[in-house]
């Protein structure tokens, strides 16, 4: 899985990752849960590292119909 693979270079605790997805009318929310000493690695500074996260994670959408959203836990 795409963010699974984006996150998994930049946290101490790898088999922590969890990533669940949920599809809500037109929506699909994608729900990462990570160590929370991990946390940090992945929001970064100002969110820079999640906001790059979620525009990758935004542009490989293949469904147009539906938007994805990125909830970082």
């Amino acid at each position: 899985m795409l963010i699974r693979s984006l996150v998994k270079p930049l946290v101490d605790h790898p088999e922590d990752i969890q990533v669940e997805r949920r599809e809500e009318g037109n929506k699909i929310v994608y729900h990462l849960l990570v160590n929370e000493d991990d946390i940090g690695k992945v929001i970064g500074k100002n969110g820079r590292v999640a906001n790059a996260i979620r525009t990758i994670v935004y542009s490989a959408n293949s469904d147009e119909t539906k938007r994805v959203y990125l909830d970082i836990m």
